[in-house]
């Protein structure tokens, strides 16, 4: 990475303009583009005061690769099915030299490993740091399957491991989100044109496994679905699981059913044809509403869901589940409309869902959920959701309620 790459990127993660950085270090905001653009050296006056203003060293700014220091940062170390079979350490995840995104939440920092489903999107992602040495195994607790349960939950972390990474590059402000919706992913384009602009990291993963990471303070916010069996609010789960209550903003709506390849669609008028036929289901990681849906559906028809081929499959998201299904790998699946209209499939509604973002109440304040807040009422944002077939933009952006800490009441907008 350049000089002028590291003093763009440590200026960005302190969140200020050219012209903050220049006034604090007492030089031009001239000469500080010019080092930034790769313009011109920074003679050692420049360079010195440049490294006072930001807090570093001079070697730390502008010497070799190998001066910039290791952090501790917390690992995200579950994979994403819900039993937790790969965790930190003993083989799992968290091993030296593999790819993390790294990015700072409060006054600690969030390492996301980049393996197996997080990898990338259409390609591999830019790494923020690697781990310097392989994590201890980390400690985890069991958790219940339904996203809506009101059993007693732990209140063990997530997951204890922490690592030493070695950042590439000074790490950046970042606003990290868990949740299912692939939508998501649309944040990342108006977060990067703010200014100073802000990176944004995806964690995909089912409703209570969001709600869990910011209970721990790995993510700023939980993508969740916060609707009961009956179809209305219930911030019961977000109340029993933040600590410090949160506040809910909305995201997106859509329906959820059932996926399927189109050669058996005129078969199927419901899941009681999919059971009957013997068709093989793709089904969703434990904790994951789609999976609640799937079984509260079987249950009205007196099914176990041992009986039906794949039950025991688990895909990680939506468009998973899609893909499954498109390569016909399973004939049926439970997912979103959008997904299925995406790969051209067939699709039978069993549900409506909300999907909104959780954001615990000691995160409310930070720089991250602020630009958060403003994007998600942008022009660009809601017209970008309203062009994916099957979602509606309308809840984007709307604070949908306030809850309190360890009961789940709220007062609703």
């Amino acid at each position: 990475m350049s000089t002028g790459a590291r003093l763009r990127m440590a200026r960005q993660a302190r969140g200020l303009s050219q012209q903050q950085l220049a006034g604090m270090a007492g030089v031009s905001r001239q000469a500080v583009s010019a080092v930034e653009s790769g313009q011109s050296d920074p003679s050692l006056r420049v360079a010195l005061a440049l490294a006072q203003a930001l807090g570093m060293t001079v070697d730390e700014l502008f010497g070799i690769e190998g001066a910039v220091p290791t952090v501790t940062a917390k690992l995200v170390g579950a994979d994403h099915d819900g039993d937790r079979e790969r965790t930190a350490g003993a083989g799992g995840l968290g091993q030296a030299g593999e790819r993390v995104t790294l990015a700072p939440i409060g006054e600690s920092f969030v390492a996301l490993p980049l393996v197996g489903p997080t990898v990338g999107r259409a390609g591999f992602l830019p790494a923020g740091g690697l781990i310097a040495a392989a994590a201890a195994p980390a400690s985890t607790d069991p958790f219940s399957t339904d996203p809506l349960s009101t059993a007693p939950l732990s209140t063990a972390p997530f997951s204890t491991a922490s690592v030493a990474v070695r950042p590439i590059g000074p790490p950046r402000p970042t606003l990290v989100v868990a949740g299912c919706d692939p939508a998501l992913p649309l944040l990342e384009e108006p977060l990067g044109l703010l200014d100073p602009p802000i990176a944004f990291s995806w964690w995909p993963c089912a409703s209570r496994e969001a709600l869990r990471l910011a209970a721990d303070g790995l993510v700023h916010a939980a993508g969740v679905h916060l609707s009961d069996r009956a179809g209305s609010y219930d911030g019961g789960p977000a109340g029993r699981i933040l600590a410090a209550g949160s506040e809910v903003i909305g995201f997106s709506a859509w329906r959820e059913g059932l996926v399927l390849r189109p050669k058996v669609a005129d078969q199927v008028a419901g899941l009681t044809d999919v059971v009957a036929g013997g068709l093989r289901l793709v089904n969703r990681e434990p904790g994951a509403q789609a999976r609640s849906v799937l079984d509260r559906e079987l249950a009205s028809i007196g099914v176990e869901g041992t009986r039906v081929p794949g039950y025991q499959t688990r895909a990680t998201g939506h468009l998973q589940v899609a893909d499954a299904v498109a390569a016909g790998l399973a004939d049926v699946g439970v997912g979103s409309e959008p997904a299925a209209l995406a790969y051209r499939l067939a699709f039978i509604p069993l549900v409506a869902e909300r999907f909104d973002l959780v954001i615990p109440a000691e995160r409310v304040a930070s720089r991250e959920v602020g630009a958060l807040i403003k994007v998600l009422s942008s022009r660009w944002l809601l017209d970008q959701l309203a062009s994916l077939p099957g979602y509606d933009a309308t809840p984007c952006g709307q604070h949908i309620a306030t809850v309190v800490a360890g009961t789940g009441a709220s007062a609703s907008s």
